[in-house]
C-alpha cells in the first residue's frame, strides 16, 4: 500500500495520507522542528527535545509487517502529521501514536487521522487499538473519548492513562 488517501476534516481542511518511506527521513526531521515541546513530551512520553536519527529511521521503516507509519501532508505538500500503528505479535492489538505540526492543530486532522488508522487496523483484523497518554494531554484524551475510547489508569505510573477502543468488526453485542 503506497497510494495516497485524501481526507477532509469537519472544518473542510483537506490532506493526504500515505505510508512513510525511507526517503522521508529529512522531511520528518524538519517536521519535528514545528512541534511544540509539550507535544514532543506527549508523543514520546518523555523529555525528547530532538528526534534522533535512529528514531526517525524507525518511523520511516517499512520492513516490519507489524509497524505501520503514516504521514499526512497538506494539499500543498507540507508534512503536517505523523502517526504510527504498532501491532502486537499475535496481530490482535495495536498501539497508536499521532503528532501534529503546531500550526496545523485545531483543524480536525487528529480526528480524521485517528479514524483512518482505526479503519486500517480493522482491515488488518485487529481487535483493539490503544494509546498511552500523559494525563496532562487533556485534548487528546477528550478526542479519544469522543471517538469511543475508554480511559483507564496505566499500571504503575499515575502520570499516564491507557485509552483503548474495541474495533467495530470485533465487537459482539
Amino acid at each position: 500500500m503506497d497510494s495516497k488517501d485524501t481526507l477532509t476534516t469537519r472544518t473542510g481542511f483537506r490532506f493526504e495520507v500515505r505510508p512513510a518511506r525511507r526517503e522521508d527521513e529529512p522531511t520528518m526531521a524538519e517536521f519535528f522542528t514545528h512541534v511544540t515541546p509539550e507535544d514532543m513530551r506527549f508523543r514520546f512520553l518523555g523529555g525528547v527535545k530532538e528526534v534522533s536519527h535512529e528514531r526517525l529511521v524507525e518511523m520511516t521503516r517499512s520492513d516490519d509487517a507489524r509497524i505501520h507509519n503514516f504521514l499526512a501532508f497538506s494539499i500543498d505538500g507540507m508534512l503536517i502529521a505523523v502517526s504510527t500503528l504498532a501491532c502486537d505479535q499475535a496481530g490482535r492489538h495495536g498501539e497508536v501514536a499521532i503528532c501534529i505540526r503546531a500550526d496545523r492543530k485545531h483543524l480536525g486532522v487528529s480526528w480524521e487521522l485517528l479514524a483512518y488508522i482505526a479503519k486500517y487496523a480493522e482491515r488488518l483484523g485487529l481487535d483493539t487499538i490503544e494509546s498511552i497518554e500523559n494525563r496532562e494531554n487533556r485534548a487528546a484524551i477528550e478526542l479519544e473519548r469522543e471517538m469511543g475510547f475508554t480511559v483507564t489508569a496505566y499500571p504503575d505510573d499515575p502520570t499516564l492513562v491507557l485509552v483503548r477502543r474495541e474495533l467495530g468488526s470485533k465487537v459482539s453485542g
